[in-house]
């Protein structure tokens, strides 16, 4: 009987270590606009599925911190990365910035930074990566004044593609971060 334990307790042990990361699902907020009619849409073009029925149940935006120069940087809510790479773009710190800005004038405001990975790798190196590369967008934000109570990281690692290709050019788009409000997103008019 004891060495049947023995035998079970780490591989339920890994379990747990491996699936604990990816657990969590993910709550993605896409930009929210008023159209001219006065009725408010959601903009889910490159959203998952559930993120996009996430994002149009999401409410409470706040116009606070929106400004015309920072409006369309907000509106872009994934930050992509080279292979193998757990690297800042400079391309990306402008999207980073405003979104740091809007924190900081939110107080109430929270992000979930989703790492994502694409499909070659281990799943256990994929989930690492996944973890440096929203890690790397947690240190940049608290880096510029974010409250890191704002923030939450998670890595999906390579469990949830946004494009389903075996080629570059689906990989390409499968490496990112994703930043998805989960409270008091951002409100863009």
């Amino acid at each position: 009987m004891n060495t049947l334990k023995l035998l079970i307790l780490p591989v339920l042990a890994s379990t747990v270590i491996f699936t604990g990361c990816a657990s969590r699902k993910p709550a993605q907020v896409a930009p929210v606009t008023t159209n001219p009619s006065g009725t408010t849409s959601v903009d889910t073009s490159g959203l998952s599925d559930d993120a996009a029925i996430d994002a149009r149940n999401l409410t409470g935006a706040s116009a606070k911190g929106v400004t015309d120069a920072n409006r369309s940087f907000l509106a872009q809510r994934v930050v992509h990365f080279g292979y193998d790479s757990s690297d800042l773009s400079p391309t990306d710190y402008q999207t980073l910035q405003a979104h740091a800005d809007f924190l900081k004038a939110n107080l109430n405001s929270k992000i979930a930074l989703t790492g994502h990975t694409d499909e070659r790798g281990t799943r256990e190196y994929n989930m690492a990566l996944g973890e440096r590369r929203a890690k790397s967008v947690f240190n940049y934000l608290v880096s510029y004044g974010v409250n890191p109570t704002q923030l939450e990281t998670v890595s999906y690692g390579k469990e949830m593609p946004i494009n389903p290709g075996h080629d570059e050019s689906a990989w390409k788009e499968n490496r990112r971060v994703e930043l998805n409000y989960e409270a008091v997103p951002p409100l863009l008019k």
